[in-house]
């Protein structure tokens, strides 16, 4: 059935309106995909010999003599969390250096004063740093298998979880960059807060072996939730130490508060047209 002449016209600006911003998004994620790939000798490669130490090191020698962990070998056991780490950090330090090069550059400017509205920009950005934590991401299970057998007996929870945690720190990155004034604050809030945030999130062991006050601190840590989910994904429900729906509903809370929060930075200038 064919629709009335009357809608089609109507509809025929919102495809119009549509096309341009969707080339836009494609072509500053492809652009992020491009410098991704032209110096992967710094963007691939280091995090995959990273987690090779710690798979040898914390997986093979130590882990032997840890002996289980929640269930489960103390190697099946990191493995999730060695994954979600190193999405997370290279997801924030992608965008965190890719926009603040380009204000470093002058040549974010050019975006500002484009047509394109704010959400494609930050969408354009965010989509470069969730592709750079997926890449990492996939290497990094990859050489697991080399160590472990990796099985995924929840691939949708598996799926969304690293999606979401590369999103959040994706913009979180991206707040961090529009806030910097020179590449020291850069590094700063991966040195001091990032770091600290995922050794402590139980990407090592299981917070049902900490002390009451301590586990109850845990859960004050956002990347708990990410790293808890991502093994309920790739080990079960017996790995998991709170439930699934509530890691769920703080990722699509930080993803929503963040968006709104780098939308209003861009929107007010904050950092970019001073």
């Amino acid at each position: 059935m064919s629709l009335p002449e009357s809608q089609i016209a109507e509809a025929q600006p919102l495809v119009r309106v549509a096309h341009p911003n969707l080339v836009a998004i494609k072509t500053i994620a492809r652009r992020e995909i491009a410098r991704i790939l032209r110096i992967w000798g710094q963007t691939l490669v280091p995090p995959a010999i990273t987690m090779t130490l710690y798979f040898l090191i914390f997986g093979s020698l130590i882990g032997s003599r840890i002996g289980d962990m929640g269930g489960f070998s103390y190697m099946d056991f990191i493995v999730p969390g060695l994954v979600m780490m190193s999405v997370i950090q290279n997801a924030y330090g992608n965008i965190s250096s890719s926009f603040f090069g380009a204000k470093f550059g002058r040549h974010v400017e050019e975006l500002l004063v484009s047509p394109m509205p704010n959400w494609v920009i930050l969408g354009g950005y965010v989509a470069g740093g969730v592709l750079r934590g997926l890449m990492v991401g996939a290497i990094v299970l990859v050489i697991a298998m080399f160590f472990t057998q990796v099985r995924v007996p929840h691939p949708f929870v598996t799926l969304t979880t690293v999606l979401l945690g590369a999103t959040i720190f994706s913009l979180a990155g991206f707040v961090n960059a529009v806030y910097a004034k020179k590449f020291d604050d850069i590094a700063i809030i991966p040195t001091f807060i990032l770091t600290p945030l995922t050794y402590l999130g139980g990407v090592f062991y299981s917070v049902r072996v900490l002390p009451e006050w301590a586990e109850t601190a845990t859960h004050a840590n956002p990347i708990f939730y990410m790293v808890n989910a991502f093994r309920y994904g790739l080990l079960g429900e017996s790995a998991i130490d709170m439930p699934i729906w509530t890691a769920y509903a703080v990722m699509l809370g930080f993803v929503a508060a963040l968006t709104w929060l780098a939308l209003r930075l861009l929107t007010k200038g904050v950092g970019l047209r001073s």
